[in-house]
């Protein structure tokens, strides 16, 4: 894969990301489009976000220049409308307005729309002072219909629609119903309403002085957008967990300066902190373009997607965050395992100043030893024990059948480690229902080599994500182009570079499904920053959902082949993350360091069955709140047995040997740029 999951490497230190990028057909790009881009279903998340809002179309202030110049020219917009964005720091609304053909815009002279300051008349000002009854009847009319958006134009007017109508102050609702419209739901962060109206009222809606703007309650498309809803991160948004003074480090090939990165008033960047710790290499920027996909998965605010015509929205799980750029990985997506830890390393040294709660580790290498040997599994255990939680990908080895193994022991360093959270990837199969998920067949499964810890601990959705990509030097764009997401005509029926330069791009492994967890993570600091790492785990894995089947099928995208994969505990954990569960639980789990280590799968020769050991120290085995079936589920028999499917061969020296699947020159993933699973 390119750069993405794991290349053959000989030297046992390499690492590499755990990422599956793509080479798509043009014809295979298509079909998915058909299968994504048409979902009906609308995040109820997104109907309060402020940046569902088209935003202001003119240039960043000055203070911002460096961030425009990397960003280049904004994707073409429909012509002949101002695009408008709310800003929290002044809690006003810029309404979209018709203009005429003859207008020009300029970085001097930006085109604009009427002000609709949400406190404030939104009708255009008369310099020329009294005008005539049929000029005042043109500029009424002018003003209404600037207060509709342009794509509810031609509605039926007997048909009804759902659409979003914004106030200037909060009494304006009471005027909804007169025109027939019927509220159903308050979105009092935008200060509006979601209605149902028939399409023939909405000039005499907008007609209300108490209204700003009407716009319809649009759908969103889009993998990332599909991976928030399949955890619930959308409910959670709603609710107004964003992620807001949690700082995550990704530490990875870099985070280059993006837009999507930004505050909300794009006058500064949330990339707190940046240093790099690749030898001979002071930059900071992501050159492979890996980082600043998975950055934009944990906190992307999809300013991009949302402001342009891009076949979704991509907004990460906690928007809000900071992001601590930590490069550990070069411009080919690997690194040595000191520069990892010294990345580590210095996360622990800023975590008071950045309040870095998570560090996020989207690569793996192969496991040689025992947890307690590996200086790379040590690093990530001195993190935790300082008060960080530590999210590392499972591994893109789950189809790897040496020895008759299905995939099985391929968990790799540090997901080796029991204290961490390791994650493996699911395929929502383009749909935002957390219910449609099913195992990738890449995805890596336990019990851990040599020390047989049951991992992964968590899966989440990681299959052909849309994310941000840096905007320059790209190298998986470069090698790879049909990785690049572009936007769109206003319809969103074609999509392409004569619209405007691509931003996002589509990657699939257990590298986007880790930046999911890790996101979810920073929700449940800022909720409760007082909960330790192992509460933080144990919470995460007691709520995730446990609704997967004993087993699935999975084709690969590029070679067709179709995989029979067995979705027990050693491939779904404990099950997919669920980030609107753990922020209603309540249950503490105990304090201390290593109280959610991950169990042990204990293999009797003589029986040929499998056991699961909890440490005497963890909660696991010892309490009816944290107990085995209920964090693993009721599906998996504890005890004498664990049930998994027949096929799997568990011989002596297959499953329990101790390098049988790694040796000295093992393979990472399988055909160099798959594009995960159809």
């Amino acid at each position: 894969m390119p750069g993405s999951h794991e290349t053959s490497r000989t030297a046992s230190s390499i690492l590499k990301t755990t990422t599956w990028g793509a080479l798509i057909a043009f014809s295979a790009a298509i079909l998915v489009a058909g299968l994504l881009g048409y979902n009906p279903w609308t995040h109820f998340g997104d109907r309060g976000r402020h940046s569902s809002q088209v935003a202001e179309q003119s240039l960043p202030s000055a203070a911002h220049a460096g961030t425009s110049a990397l960003e280049g020219p904004s994707p073409s917009k429909e012509p002949g409308w101002a695009l408008s964005r709310y800003d929290k720091s002044t809690s006003s609304v810029t309404a979209t307005s018709p203009i005429s053909a003859s207008a020009t815009a300029s970085p001097q002279n930006p085109i604009r729309s009427n002000q609709a300051n949400l406190g404030h008349s939104s009708a255009p000002s008369n310099d020329a002072g009294p005008s005539s009854a049929s000029t005042s009847r043109d500029d009424e009319h002018f003003g209404v219909v600037a207060k509709i958006a342009p794509d509810l134009k031609g509605v039926d007017p007997e048909a009804p629609i759902e659409v979003i109508v914004q106030f200037k102050n909060a009494a304006g609702a009471s005027d909804l119903a007169a025109e027939g419209a019927t509220a159903k739901a308050d979105l009092p962060l935008v200060h509006a309403q979601l209605v149902t109206v028939k399409g023939g009222s909405l000039t005499n809606l907008a007609s209300h002085s108490s209204i700003a703007y009407i716009s319809p309650n649009r759908a969103v498309r889009g993998s990332l957008d599909h991976a928030v809803s399949a955890v619930n991160g959308d409910l959670a948004y709603a609710s107004g967990w964003d992620g807001t003074g949690v700082g995550v480090a990704v530490i990875d090939s870099g985070v280059s300066s993006i837009y999507d990165l930004n505050s909300d008033n794009n006058l500064s960047s949330r990339i707190a902190y940046s240093q790099s710790f690749v030898p001979g290499d002071s930059s900071t920027g992501d050159a492979f373009g890996h980082g600043t996909h998975i950055a934009g998965i944990i906190g992307g605010n999809s300013y991009i997607s949302s402001t342009s015509y891009y076949p979704g929205v991509y907004r990460g799980i906690a928007p809000e965050a900071r992001i601590i750029n930590l490069r550990a990985l070069d411009s080919t997506g690997a690194g040595t395992d000191s520069s990892v830890i010294a990345a580590i390393q210095q996360a622990i040294a800023l975590q008071n100043t950045y309040n870095i709660r998570v560090i996020n580790l989207s690569l793996a290498r192969g496991v040689y030893e025992s947890f307690t040997l590996d200086p790379l599994c040590q690093a990530v255990e001195s993190a935790w024990r300082a008060g960080i939680v530590v999210v590392v990908a499972a591994g893109n080895m789950g189809q790897y059948n040496g020895a008759g193994t299905n995939g099985y022991a391929t968990i790799g360093a540090p997901g080796n480690d029991p204290y961490v959270i390791t994650v493996g990837a699911t395929n929502t199969h383009g749909t935002g229902s957390q219910a449609a998920q099913t195992m990738t067949s890449y995805s890596s499964k336990g019990p851990t080599s040599f020390d047989h810890f049951v991992k992964p601990d968590l899966v989440a959705p990681g299959n052909r994500v849309v994310s941000r990509m840096a905007s320059t030097g790209n190298s998986l764009v470069t090698s790879y182009p049909a990785l690049a997401v572009y936007p769109c005509n206003s319809s969103r029926t074609s999509c392409g570079s004569q619209y405007g330069g691509a931003r996002y791009m589509r990657l699939s492994g257990t590298s986007m499904a880790t930046p999911v967890v890790s996101g979810v993570a920073a929700l449940l600091l800022q909720k409760t920053p007082s909960l330790t790492p192992d509460q933080v785990k144990a919470r995460l894995m007691k709520t995730s959902w446990k609704g997967f089947s004993s087993s699935t099928t999975a084709t690969d995208s590029v070679t067709g082949v179709i995989y029979q994969v067995e979705q027990d505990t050693f491939a779904v954990g404990a099950g997919a993350v669920d980030a609107s569960a753990a922020l209603a639980n309540t249950d503490l789990a105990p304090s201390n360091v290593g109280a959610a280590k991950s169990p042990t799968a204990t293999y009797n020769s003589l029986t040929h069955t499998v056991s699961i050991v909890g440490d005497p120290s963890t909660i696991w085995n010892n309490s009816v709140v944290w107990g085995n079936s209920v964090v693993w589920g009721n599906s998996v028999v504890w005890g004498n047995s664990v049930v998994w499917g027949n096929s799997v061969v568990w011989g002596d020296s297959v499953v329990w040997g101790n390098s049988v699947v790694w040796g000295n020159s093992v393979v990472w993933g399988n055909s160099d740029g798959g594009d995960g699973d159809q």
